[in-house]
């Protein structure tokens, strides 16, 4: 059943993510998305999510666990922001490159110099042509939608997608969202069968 409650966005990118039953979560904190995993954690320890939640060291060693996760036809997922965005840059490519269908929200947030914290959106411009497809939102009501259909559009093309939204405008800012039912998630995107696909227990 439809419901609206009241959220952030990170706390609307996290649903989202548990709407779209995730497989695989690479987790790595960076203000101001850094709620996005920590929500994710506590839904993985609840058992409302059944995710292989990996605690990574560094954002580059984030999304490289989603590329490999991917590859084996995993739903995929993480979540990053500025300098982290910045970190992963090599591994965009890669992810793009090898058709992985991952989603990755970005809390949009200024790299510096001078040295800012605030809302910029060039730390995801500056990936602009790395192969990625890149939804931006105007409220958190776009946050919960994107990621979802996100997945939708990046399962059926094998590319990756961020979904940017402003940090702490958005991020941090809590306002009213439309939550679809899960059957009606489930009915929108169906579970992902990549066509080709890598076997870990026969390599």
């Amino acid at each position: 059943m439809e419901q609206t409650l009241i959220l952030t966005g990170n706390q609307a990118a996290a649903l989202a993510a548990r709407l779209c039953r995730v497989q695989v979560v690479a987790a790595y904190p960076i203000t101001p998305q850094s709620k996005i995993p920590e929500v994710l954690s506590e839904y993985v320890e609840r058992g409302e999510l059944k995710a292989e939640f990996v605690r990574v060291e560094s954002e580059h060693s984030a999304l490289g666990v989603c590329i490999s996760a991917s590859l084996t036809g995993a739903r995929v997922f993480t979540a990053t922001a500025a300098n982290g965005l910045a970190y992963m840059h090599e591994q965009l490519h890669w992810a793009a490159g090898a058709r992985t269908p991952i989603v990755m929200p970005v809390a949009n947030r200024g790299l510096g110099a001078p040295w800012t914290i605030l809302n910029d959106m060039q730390d995801t411009i500056a990936q602009r042509d790395t192969g990625w497809i890149q939804f931006y939102c105007m409220n958190n009501q776009e946050v919960l939608d994107f990621v979802i259909l996100a997945y939708r559009v990046a399962e059926q093309l094998l590319v990756p997608a961020m979904v940017c939204f402003d940090g702490f405008r958005l991020s941090h800012t809590m306002m009213p969202v439309s939550v679809p039912s899960q059957e009606d998630v489930d009915s929108f995107l169906p579970p992902f069968e990549l066509p080709y696909r890598l076997d870990p227990d026969s390599p």
